[in-house]
């Protein structure tokens, strides 16, 4: 399993991925999901990958070297080169296919699901700031100020923290404490979910990456976060009157 989240905020933008990738209990192993393609001064992009991760990396590999499909002429576009955003978007839309028509027979033969998601960020230029999910099938949708966020993999357990407490006035460190505590959910209610866990934080038209960082186990900040919100739960349970339902106490 998988959690990543990004986060859009008026600063900003952060994107948080965990790293556990398994297949089985037997074979959990540890894998980059959150992935840079950056032109100094010209571009920061970011892309947090969720699903069959031999797909995945076809897709990472085919975005670095060129897209060959029968949509353009002359070489194939590479995402790093791609105008604008919504075009880069598109890009990745299209590799997920292609890579798709590649592998589908052999993925057939052996009954594998081939299901990916990302999620795609980052600003080109003098641009705005965008922030994409883009689905298996290579359609995508776009983070809006109504909606700040956006989740791939195991979402359920930190979708309800995020809801309540982002908004696109959110600071933009305050957005990246909630997002790590949505992952601190996420990690607790689900085995497939955990550290390391690579951080981004790009400020709005900086084009300059202002936080790449990867937690690892035992890092300090981090585990005083986690007790901090358990202490904060359990604090807040015992400060909500009892239900009237039962019988008088």
């Amino acid at each position: 399993m998988t959690y990543c989240v990004g986060v859009l905020v008026e600063d900003g933008l952060v994107m948080i991925a965990d790293t556990r990738t398994n297949a089985g209990l037997d074979n959990i192993s540890t894998y980059r999901k959150l992935h840079l393609f950056n032109v100094a001064d010209e571009r920061v992009m970011m892309l947090a990958s969720a699903g069959n991760l031999s797909m995945t990396q076809s897709v990472l590999s085919m975005l670095h070297e060129g897209v060959d499909d029968e949509e353009t002429e002359g070489p194939p576009p590479r995402l790093r080169d791609a105008p604008t955003m919504f075009k880069a978007a598109q890009l990745v839309g299209r590799a997920i296919r292609r890579v798709r028509e590649i592998e589908k027979a052999g993925a057939e033969a052996a009954n594998l699901r081939m299901e990916v998601s990302f999620l795609f960020g980052g600003q080109i230029g003098a641009e705005p700031m965008r922030l994409f999910m883009i689905y298996s099938a290579g359609n995508f949708i776009e983070c809006s100020r109504d909606a700040p966020f956006l989740q791939i993999g195991e979402h359920k357990y930190g979708k309800p923290i995020l809801d309540r407490a982002v908004t696109f006035e959110t600071d933009l460190y305050d957005a990246l404490k909630v997002g790590l505590v949505s992952m601190d959910s996420t990690m607790r209610s689900n085995l497939g979910v955990g550290l390391p866990i690579d951080i981004a934080v790009l400020r709005r038209n900086a084009l300059a990456l202002e936080v790449n960082y990867r937690i690892e186990a035992g890092e300090t900040y981090f585990h005083d976060l986690r007790e901090r919100w358990s202490a904060a739960l359990r604090a807040a349970h015992r400060a909500i009157p009892r239900p009237p339902y039962g019988p008088p106490r």
